[in-house]
């Protein structure tokens, strides 16, 4: 909507049109972000409104919007509301197409090669479940994987008479090989498809994808990425990862409203998959065939480009840089101490801002609980698939001051002050 008729609408719902757009922004907390100044984690920590209940450190289930995405969002469902059914029997395809071309853009795909879902978890399933399985074939993934998507391979298996084989990723590996080894001693003659991380979900670790997809390829392999954790978080190319199928969450790190996904299927690959549920146009011999969505919220849609606006404007490597930074600033500072368990690698370039840690003398739910309770800090317990501690997960806005008040709790709880 356009400043001239976003004023009219005020006017008609009876708000002076004195109102501008400035005080707009004033009111919603936005501020401009000088995205070159010395300052610039300060300023990008202004620009969110947090919850001074407590601090957050649980950005990995969702990291909510900043104002200005979440303000820009907020206009496209005005304006979407604003045109009704006009809206969606016209623009709607074409711009989910810009939104997907610009996501394609950011993560290096073409086009062609990407559509927009609702979560990673759709994406995926969108994969396994139309997989042409055949009774004996078999596919490998981890124990340390989501646990929504072992289900769906647990249902797989009970449709088609595929057989799961799961295999436990390192925690502490001492080089690729050793993570790529792991894939490899599982495969059969009968492994068709392998599931892998590109960031494991509970405890930071990030992998070698493309060491094990051209392993996997070599046997003949094809690999889908759960890559939940990945857009948004750090930087990569997806022609340089070598995967077949790759799945993520764009109300994670990339921070678009919830409803979002990605789904990548490299360039000839989309016909052997069946569509899980019947596209307008059956047949197609594009990825579209796989995207029915119905009627779905298109607001959402439009906000990805302005989360990938945010995103390139704050840099992707400089974001990746301060996430990192983050993690170890206070993973360094508690690593080693007695009582004290890091559930992720210690090389730096083996995660980024995710990573877990535990109290050996205490469980995980308990850890967390008394993170809240006494010192106004969120988490979330992981306890399983070998892992046994909090996953802590800062963002952007998240402050020095923030990992100190964390240090000190984890240090008092674990007997260490």
């Amino acid at each position: 909507m356009n400043k001239r008729s976003f004023l009219k609408s005020l006017a008609f719902l009876g708000i002076s049109s004195s109102f501008s757009l400035k005080s707009q922004a004033k009111d919603f907390g936005i501020h401009s972000i000088d995205f070159e100044a010395d300052d610039l984690w300060d300023q990008i920590r202004a620009g969110y409104k947090l919850k001074p209940d407590y601090i957050n450190l649980e950005n990995g289930y969702y990291c909510f919007l900043p104002q200005e995405t979440l303000e820009k969002y907020i206009e496209h469902l005005r304006e979407v509301n604003y045109q009704g059914s006009h809206y969606m029997r016209t623009v709607q395809w074409e711009n989910k197409a810009k939104s997907a071309a610009m996501l394609a853009e950011l993560v290096g795909a073409s086009p062609e090669e990407i559509i927009i879902t609702r979560n990673t978890t759709e994406s995926l399933d969108l994969i396994i479940a139309g997989y042409p399985w055949q009774e004996g074939d078999e596919a490998i993934m981890s124990n340390q994987d989501y646990g929504s998507m072992l289900n769906m391979f647990e249902l797989a298996s009970r449709r088609h008479g595929m057989k799961p084989v799961k295999i436990d990723i390192p925690m502490h590996p001492e080089n690729d090989e050793e993570v790529v080894a792991a894939y490899e001693e599982a495969i059969t003659p009968n492994t068709k498809l392998m599931m892998v991380p590109h960031i494991v979900n509970i405890t930071g670790h990030i992998l070698p994808i493309q060491k094990i997809c051209d392993m996997a390829h070599s046997h003949g392999v094809e690999v889908m990425v759960d890559g939940a954790h990945a857009v948004g978080h750090f930087a990569f190319n997806m022609n340089d990862l070598h995967c077949d199928y790759y799945g993520s969450s764009l109300h994670k790190w990339l921070s678009v409203p919830l409803g979002a996904g990605l789904l990548y299927v490299k360039n000839g690959k989309a016909p052997k998959i069946r569509p899980l549920l019947a596209p307008y146009q059956l047949d197609q011999e594009t990825i579209l065939n796989l995207n029915h969505t119905g009627t779905h919220a298109v607001s959402t849609d439009l906000a990805v480009i302005n989360a990938i606006e945010f995103q390139n404007k704050m840099g992707a490597k400089r974001k990746e840089e301060r996430l990192r930074y983050i993690q170890k600033y206070w993973s360094d500072q508690v690593r080693g101490l007695p009582n004290v368990v890091i559930n992720t690698p210690i090389d730096p370039q083996r995660s980024c801002a995710i990573a877990n840690v535990g109290i050996e003398s205490m469980k995980p739910a308990d850890l967390a609980k008394r993170l809240l309770d006494e010192y106004q800090i969120f988490t979330v317990a992981i306890d399983g698939a070998g892992v046994k501690g909090c996953r802590i997960s800062p963002n952007v806005y998240t402050s020095e001051a923030d990992m100190d008040a964390f240090v000190i709790a984890l240090k008092e709880l674990s007997g260490n002050a």
